[in-house]
C-alpha cells in the first residue's frame, strides 16, 4: 500500500481538500493518504518548503509527496515529479523545489500527462493526481514525463553576518504560535565560538541565554533554543510567543555575540 502526503494551500473550509482526496481514492482506493498541512497561507512557496523539508525524512523510503501550492495553470507553469533521496515528489515548477532541497535532486521530469479540460483551473485533482498514484503504485518517472535539466530556482531570505552580529527573519509560526528564525544551530554555532551573546527583537526585547528545552524557563517566561529544526527558535513557556511578543513572518532578530 503506497503513501502519498499532502502540503497545500487549500485550507479546510472549501470542499478543495475534499475534492483532491476523492480524486486520488478514486484512482487508488488502499492509499495511505497523509495530511502534512493544509494551513500554508495562499501562495507561499517558503513557508510549504519549510515545513515539508522538516517532515518528510521521516517518512519511509518511496513516498510521494504531493504539493499543491501556486499551482493554478498559466503558459509558464511547468508541472514536474522529483526523485530526492528515496521519495518522489509532484508540484508545480515555481522554485519551491529549488528551497527544499539542499543539494541538485537526482531525476526530474516534466509531466507530459495529458490535461483534462475540465479540470484546467485545478491542475491538482488531475495531472498531479495522476502522477502522484503511478509513483505510488510503484511505476517510473520517465512514464509519465521527460527528463529536465534544470528547476526554477528561487532564494531564500538568508541571514546577513557582520562580523559579531547576525541578522536573521521569522520564516515559521507554528500551531504553538512559537516563532521560528531562519538561522541555523550550525550558523549560529560557527559565528557565536563559545561567547556569550544577547538576542534583539522588537523594540526593547531581549534573550541572552539558550535554553535546551521549554520547561527550562518558568511558566509566562520568554526563551530561545534550537528546536526539531535546528532553526533558533523564540518560545514562551506555556504561551504564545508570536502574539505576546508582537513577532509576525519577515520581522527581524538580531543576535550579537560578546567578546
Amino acid at each position: 500500500m503506497g503513501i502519498i502526503t499532502l502540503t497545500t494551500d487549500l485550507g479546510s473550509k472549501d470542499f478543495y481538500q475534499s475534492a483532491l482526496k476523492g480524486s486520488l481514492l478514486s484512482l487508488m482506493p488502499n492509499v495511505n493518504l497523509v495530511d502534512i498541512t493544509h494551513e500554508v497561507p495562499s501562495f507561499n512557496i517558503s513557508y510549504a518548503a519549510f515545513v515539508l523539508k522538516n517532515a518528510y525524512p521521516y517518512f519511509p523510503k518511496n513516498t510521494v509527496h504531493l504539493i499543491g501550492i501556486d499551482s493554478v495553470y498559466s503558459e509558464n507553469t511547468k508541472y514536474i515529479a522529483v526523485k530526492h533521496r528515496d521519495h518522489f515528489f509532484v508540484g508545480a515548477d515555481n522554485g519551491i523545489f529549488s528551497l527544499l532541497f539542499d543539494d541538485i535532486p537526482e531525476d526530474v521530469v516534466e509531466l507530459n500527462i495529458m490535461q483534462d479540460l475540465k479540470y484546467l483551473h485545478f491542475p491538482l485533482v488531475d495531472i498531479f493526481v495522476k502522477a502522484a498514484t503511478h509513483l505510488a503504485k510503484g511505476g517510473k518517472l520517465k512514464d509519465i514525463g521527460l527528463p529536465v535539466a534544470e528547476i526554477e530556482q528561487k532564494m531564500l531570505l538568508h541571514p546577513v553576518i557582520e562580523r559579531d552580529i547576525i541578522r536573521g527573519s521569522v520564516v515559521y509560526i507554528d500551531t504553538f504560535c512559537n516563532v521560528i528564525t531562519n538561522i541555523t544551530k550550525d550558523l549560529f554555532t560557527r559565528i557565536q565560538k563559545n561567547r556569550d551573546f544577547t538576542l534583539y527583537f522588537r523594540k526593547s526585547e531581549t534573550i541572552t541565554q539558550l535554553s535546551w528545552h521549554y520547561n527550562e524557563v518558568q511558566e509566562g517566561e520568554k526563551l530561545c533554543l534550537f528546536g526539531i529544526s535546528n532553526h533558533l527558535e523564540i518560545a514562551i513557556n506555556k504561551g504564545k510567543a508570536s502574539g505576546l511578543l508582537g513577532l509576525h513572518l519577515g520581522d527581524i532578530v538580531r543576535v550579537e555575540f560578546h567578546p
